[in-house]
């Protein structure tokens, strides 16, 4: 039943008494033009250390943020108490656009996407040699998600003294990875520092590693002394390390000539949200042969063109096999 007549006007409606006096609430929300630009440094339970200008600024969502969060590595607007004091307290009332994204799930069941890292340009996949074993489907499945998330992949490999690089650059060597093998003398002395801080000049680079392979010490000799975290050992029964870290965090590198994330060590690197068309754009030399291919091609079926478009001379086999290879990781765990 109609309560109003058709054309009503506004005083006709009764209004609900503001009893607290103060000004009725508005969906209209701020837009905070004045805000100053920062970066998100590290985020522990809820609260986000920010870096604005030279100043470390403590800081909490606004609430009219809703559900989105802030992580490491995003540009963000901060309003309020900016002296970075101690007991301040800031807001972040905006997130600016991403320009890559590191997402993981816990499995491949788990449609939960976890958000690693924003804006990164690159992801250094560090693999141990030996001590423990190198474990290719979770290194292929980190390439999957730097792919995807728009992210140049750097395998760094460690503990070449305990092992040979050879086998395991051949398995990569069709995907052009660029790559940095170091050794425990190398990283004492200082030379395998220099090699790796190459690759990480001018860039903001996210660490990924499973536990024990040398990634905090990797990242210590790296950072600034008063930076570094402690390290673990790898258990001798299980072959596994102990999490040394446990939440990520972005660094600069001495010199400001770069940014570096460490994050958490992983032992699972599920794929959940990845689209598997999203793979193929890693492949610039075979994307052209997919166009042949029938409509939602796996590429790893016989109607497939991209065979065709290899045997025709178009592109090396081994970057067919590769790709392949890559694809069919969310159907394989890790430790296959």
């Amino acid at each position: 039943m109609r309560r109003y007549g058709k054309h009503t006007d506004e005083d006709d409606i009764p209004s609900r008494p503001n009893r607290k006096g103060n000004r009725p609430r508005t969906n209209i929300r701020p837009k905070h033009e004045d805000a100053a630009e920062g970066m998100v440094i590290t985020v522990d339970r809820g609260r986000l250390t920010c870096l604005v200008d030279d100043r470390v600024v403590f800081a909490m969502k606004a609430r009219e943020l809703g559900r989105k969060a802030a992580v490491v590595g995003d540009r963000v607007a901060i309003v309020g108490d900016l002296t970075g004091k101690k007991d301040t307290l800031a807001r972040i009332v905006r997130i600016e656009p991403r320009t890559s994204v590191l997402r993981r799930t816990a499995d491949d069941d788990d449609p939960y996407e976890r958000v690693v890292v924003a804006n990164a340009d690159q992801l250094a996949i560090v693999t141990a040699l030996a001590d423990p074993e190198p474990r290719p489907r979770l290194i292929d499945r980190c390439l999957v998600a730097a792919y995807a998330g728009g992210l140049d992949p750097l395998l760094v490999l460690t503990k070449s003294d305990l092992a040979s690089p050879d086998e395991l650059l051949e398995a990569y060597g069709a995907l052009g990875v660029p790559y940095v093998v170091t050794s425990r003398e190398e990283l004492e002395s200082g030379e395998a520092v220099e090699r790796v801080r190459k690759q990480l000049d001018g860039k903001i680079t996210a660490f990924v590693g499973h536990s024990g392979v040398g990634k905090t010490t990797l990242v210590n000799a790296l950072v600034s002394t008063e930076r570094r975290r402690s390290t673990g050992v790898v258990n001798a029964v299980t072959g596994r390390g102990r999490h040394t870290t446990t939440s990520a965090r972005a660094v600069p590198l001495p010199g400001d000539e770069g940014w570096l994330v460490d994050t958490p060590g992983v032992r699972s690197f599920g794929l959940h949200h990845v689209d598997p068309s999203q793979v193929i754009k890693a492949f610039p030399d075979l994307e052209p042969g997919t166009e042949g291919c029938p409509r939602a091609c796996s590429h790893d079926e016989p109607d497939c063109a991209l065979d065709a478009w290899v045997a025709e001379g178009h592109a090396d086999p081994a970057r067919l096999y590769s790709l392949r290879r890559l694809l069919s990781t969310r159907e394989r765990r890790e430790g296959d």
